[in-house]
């Protein structure tokens, strides 16, 4: 895993080469599991739509294409973590003595999400792992469905655009080009940053 997180690049553009147009399938999949299954946060996000970005600017992808497969598996992919939580949660939270299964935590999540809910949705979308939970939280808290899709596809969008359209102007210059592994590492930092430090504030305030 290491490895392949160091050689990130080599490893997308060896797929690209050797898997021809099969690579659009396998990027759907891959965004649809990190945003649809909470069991899937750990697959590359921002890292690799930044690095698709800078391959449709060698000609190797099509732009409109990878924007397209991308946009659409997030949306899809954050619907079926929202109905996941829906069906599950109140399964899970039916106990009223249970310190971690409770039913107040659904309230509590509903009242969350009804305050800041768009806020919510489009900002994980920037926040690894954070990123795979928000709409499984929002399924649990039972969130208004057509407010959940609205942001979920603005959020979808705004993701999608941001960072393959970064990597398509910006992949490219000499020196990022010659450091992509590097540039790769600092998303991946940068990404993760936000959710350590609400940990840690989170962590004090329980302390």
């Amino acid at each position: 895993m290491i490895d392949f997180i160091l050689h990130f690049d080599d490893q997308l553009i060896w797929l690209i080469q050797n898997y021809g147009v099969w690579i659009y399938a396998m990027v759907f999949v891959v965004i649809f599991c990190e945003t649809g299954l909470v069991i899937a946060p750990f697959l590359p996000g921002d890292s690799l739509l930044f690095l698709l970005g800078a391959f449709a600017a060698t000609g190797h992808l099509d732009l409109p294409l990878i924007l397209a497969i991308i946009a659409v598996a997030g949306i899809l992919g954050d619907t079926t973590n929202y109905h996941i939580g829906k069906v599950i949660g109140p399964r899970i939270f039916r106990s009223e003595n249970s310190r971690l299964f409770n039913k107040k935590y659904i309230q509590q999540t509903q009242e969350f999400y009804d305050t800041y809910g768009a806020k919510t949705l489009v900002i994980a979308r920037f926040l690894p792992i954070i990123r795979t939970f928000a709409p499984f939280v929002a399924g649990i808290g039972s969130m208004n469905y057509q407010k959940f899709l609205f942001w979920n596809v603005a959020g979808a969008l705004l993701w999608t655009f941001t960072f393959v359209i970064a990597g398509y102007i910006f992949g490219n210059i000499p020196f990022i080009k010659d450091n992509l592994t590097l540039l790769v590492l600092g998303i991946i930092a940068v990404s993760v940053v936000p959710a350590l430090i609400s940990y840690l504030r989170s962590s004090r305030k329980n302390s």
